[in-house]
C-alpha cells in the first residue's frame, strides 16, 4: 500500500519562506516520480511542480523562481522550498506518489488530478498580507 504524507504547512506572512516535504513509502514503481498541486478556493487544483526519473523536476508558472522543488531519495522524500511568498499561494498543498506526474502548471478539477498517483492529505499554507 503506498502511503503519502505531507508536512510543513502553516500561517505566515507575504514576503516569507516556508518548505513542505512529501515523503512516500510502498511506491512498487518508480518512486522518483512525484506531484506537487495547489487547491484554492473552489474544486480545482494546479500542478506546482514534478519530480522525475533521474533527477528530472518541473516547475509551474505560478511558483516560477520562487519555488524549488528537490528530492532526496534516501529519505524518498520530495521537497518544495517556497520564498517570497504571496496570499495568492495561499491554499492546501498536497503530493501524489506512484505515478508519473501532468505537466507542469496543468489546472484541472482536484477530482481529476487525483488520477495521477497516490494522494496525501495535503497540508494548509496560509500567506497574509
Amino acid at each position: 500500500e503506498v502511503l503519502v504524507v505531507e508536512s510543513g504547512g502553516g500561517a505566515g506572512q507575504a514576503g516569507g519562506a516556508r518548505r513542505l516535504a512529501c515523503t512516500a513509502s510502498g511506491v512498487t514503481g518508480d518512486d522518483a516520480n512525484r506531484g506537487g498541486y495547489r487547491q484554492g478556493p473552489g474544486n480545482e487544483c494546479e500542478t506546482v511542480a514534478t519530480t522525475g526519473a533521474r533527477g528530472r523536476t518541473g516547475d509551474g508558472n505560478s511558483g516560477q523562481g520562487r519555488f524549488t522543488i528537490s528530492q532526496d531519495n534516501a529519505k524518498s522524500t520530495v521537497y518544495l522550498q517556497m520564498a517570497s511568498l504571496r496570499p495568492d499561494d495561499t491554499g492546501v498543498y498536497s503530493c501524489a506518489a506512484g505515478c508519473p506526474p501532468p505537466r507542469p502548471s496543468k489546472v484541472a478539477p482536484c477530482s481529476l488530478l487525483a488520477l495521477y498517483g497516490v494522494w496525501g492529505q495535503g497540508t494548509q499554507v496560509t500567506v497574509s498580507n
